[in-house]
């Protein structure tokens, strides 16, 4: 598949059939992810695949019931965090500049944009959530406090065909110099 018809294909979707998610397009999605670029290389993401049923459970206590039902039948809950303080920063520990471990947060939003296309291309779904009980998930995961937990990602067989929303156009949100 073609990227362009990823781009285009790409839905957030709320509704999922129960059908597990191969280890292997599991393995390659992560893959995808650890392929994005990252502040001087510090690859900072990691990466917290949630498959078996207790877990998910327990994952999914940590949403808000909107996306407690949104991801109902997803096999698969993504948690993404990033190792604080090393994006955007020195050697010595401090910031490069303003915004210090906001660096870290797009890098693993780049990460988390990888995984997204490429499990679009593996003819899976995707919804990213970032309203979550950082705690909760903290405790259920073990996530070590050095990482700041920022999205929970369902991933599964789409049981919904949504149409593209409305995008906006180039010129209405561009300036060209």
């Amino acid at each position: 598949m073609e990227l362009q018809t990823i781009l285009e294909k790409r839905r957030s979707i709320r509704e999922y059939r129960t059908d597990k998610v191969e280890d292997d397009k599991i393995r390659e999605i992560i893959r995808a992810g650890i392929l994005a670029p990252s502040w001087k290389n510090s690859q900072v993401t990691r990466y917290y695949a949630v498959r078996s049923e207790e877990m998910l459970g327990k994952v999914r206590e940590a949403l808000p019931e909107f996306n407690q039902k949104n991801t109902k039948n997803a096999p698969l809950l993504l948690v993404t965090t990033i190792v604080t303080n090393r994006s955007g920063f020195n050697p010595d520990g401090t910031p490069s500049n303003e915004l210090g471990n906001g660096w870290g947060y797009y890098d693993c939003g780049m990460s988390n944009m990888n995984m997204i296309l490429k499990a679009t291309e593996l003819g899976l779904s995707t919804l990213v959530m970032g309203i979550r009980d950082e705690k909760k998930l903290r405790d259920v995961l073990e996530i070590p406090e050095e990482e700041a937990v920022v999205a929970v990602i369902g991933v599964g067989y789409s049981d919904a065909a949504p149409a593209m929303p409305k995008r906006k156009a180039v010129d209405d949100i561009t300036k060209f110099y």
